[in-house]
């Protein structure tokens, strides 16, 4: 793809000559950009258009969580048509790098459920399209196609274990949607200890926001498929949920197990797919741990028979060093 210029856009906001560092991507063909100039600092976003990239839907998740009061960036302006975007820039203290300090683990994944309780409280905007049981088993099927590199239709076993997934995730729909960040993990969060109450948790990443179960971002901030998240730091998770939202423990454990086998389901196929169809070969030393978050919440009641389900189909991917 054409290297694209930043500048008239930049310009119009004043923030032309500004020194640019690159950041840290993502899954997507968006880029990041740290700008710099007389001391202060934004973050540009490079969404190409042409690669598919919308910012519509970021810049409408940004707005609704910063009305509520999130820590989502501020935008200081955009050009949707161009696939530009430039934002407050919410620093470096990502929860995955603060976190390398042990003692910190506790208090931010506390944090982060308070946050996502709050999160929670209101009603999925009227824009969000729903991610019900339907569209969720539908959504596991680059499992078969590029995780397993099959073109033809599914086999009969594959359409079992799809069946056995959509009857586990009706059993334990949610009473009620709540509007799903969906990728609430310590890469996606941010530290901001000098603000106060939900506002010191920055959110980034948000713009594949539907309208979902409650235990599915549990799953993602729980089940993260790019660190481990300790057995201390998931159980206080877990209590924190339970204390400020009054579900009670064992039925939270099951819906959140039913979420997470969905969502790996899900990512084993699309890290995959980043890997085979866009050169990027790094997620491939991430399915091991898909894996083993998939294999842990299979032992939840309940889910043995679709554990043998998913068994049958699928083999473990083989252990592949970092790129």
């Amino acid at each position: 793809m054409p290297e694209r210029d930043p500048q008239p856009f930049l310009a119009r906001l004043g923030w032309e000559g500004a020194r640019h560092r690159t950041m840290a991507g993502d899954a997507s063909s968006r880029r990041y950009e740290r700008l710099s100039k007389g001391g202060d600092t934004a973050v540009l976003m490079d969404a190409p258009p042409e690669a598919g990239e919308r910012i519509a839907p970021f810049l409408r998740v940004a707005h609704h969580l910063r009305a509520q009061g999130f820590s989502a960036p501020a935008i200081l302006g955009h050009d949707a048509a161009e696939g530009w975007c430039l934002m407050e820039d919410l620093g470096d203290a990502v929860f995955a790098r603060t976190i390398a300090d042990p003692a910190t683990e506790g208090d931010l994944y506390a944090a982060a459920t308070e946050a996502l309780v709050h999160l929670q409280a209101a009603p999925p905007p009227a824009w969000t399209e729903p991610y019900g049981p339907a569209r969720m088993t539908a959504f596991v099927r680059p499992a078969w196609t590029d995780y397993l590199g099959r073109t033809a239709p599914p086999s009969p076993a594959w359409n079992a274990l799809e069946e056995r997934l959509h009857d586990l995730l009706e059993r334990h729909a949610a009473e009620r949607t709540v509007l799903i960040h969906r990728d609430y993990h310590a890469e996606n969060l941010i530290w901001l200890p000098e603000r106060t109450g939900i506002a010191r948790v920055g959110m980034l990443d948000f713009q594949d926001a539907l309208a979902g179960h409650p235990a599915y971002d549990l799953a993602s901030l729980v089940d993260d498929v790019r660190r481990d998240v300790s057995p201390r730091a998931e159980a206080r998770v877990i209590r924190t949920y339970c204390d400020l939202t009054g579900s009670g423990e064992a039925a939270l454990r099951t819906a959140l197990a039913v979420q997470s086998v969905q969502r790996n389901l899900r990512i084993l196929g699309v890290f995959a797919g980043l890997a085979a169809s866009r050169g990027k070969p790094r997620y491939l030393s991430l399915l091991p741990r898909v894996w083993g978050n998939l294999l842990r919440r299979l032992d939840e009641p309940g889910l043995h028979l679709l554990r043998t389900d998913i068994l049958s189909v699928l083999p473990a991917p083989p252990v592949r060093a970092a790129a």
